[in-house]
């Protein structure tokens, strides 16, 4: 089981390696989870079972960035380990919107299936390097600040 994020990343490598195509570059890898907030989990678990149900309808996933796409693939539920390709996009097509760059967790909607309502991604702190680096090299990840200002990726500040 994979624990430290060096290790996740290099066994999803490994995994998309096998059917990337020649000459395809990884740059960045970001595991997220589904479902509502993370935060809710504290509430769900005082009723009994619901926290159960809500725990066993997540999916992991993780989003890989690469020279031309981002590729989301599945990640075992507990070992984290990479799994099948569920999607693969164009750079410049990625259907990502509303997202949320929080102190610890933060989250995306993603289109994972064409036509279909997005997806929401929460993507936890530990992770924030990679996401940063997703969306900073997505041309239309334009992320709302308070106030109504733009702010891109590079405005973060880090920490």
């Amino acid at each position: 089981m994979a624990i430290r994020r060096a290790k996740q990343k290099q066994q999803v490598i490994e995994k998309l390696s096998q059917v990337a195509p020649a000459g395809e570059t990884f740059i960045a890898c970001v595991h997220v989870e589904t479902g509502p907030s993370p935060w809710l989990n504290a509430l769900f678990d005082e009723v009994p079972v619901l926290g159960l149900v809500v725990a066993l309808t997540r999916k992991f996933y993780f989003l890989t960035l690469t020279n031309t796409s981002v590729v989301v693939n599945t990640a075992n539920r507990f070992t984290n380990r990479p799994g099948e390709v569920v999607m693969a996009f164009p750079r410049e097509a990625f259907p990502v919107s509303r997202i949320k760059r929080a102190s610890v967790w933060s989250s995306m909607y993603v289109e994972l299936n064409p036509g279909a309502k997005p997806t929401r991604l929460n993507i936890n702190r530990y992770w924030r390097t990679e996401l940063d680096q997703l969306l900073g090299a997505l041309p239309q990840a334009q992320i709302p600040a308070q106030g109504g200002a733009v702010q891109t990726p590079a405005d973060f500040p880090r920490g």
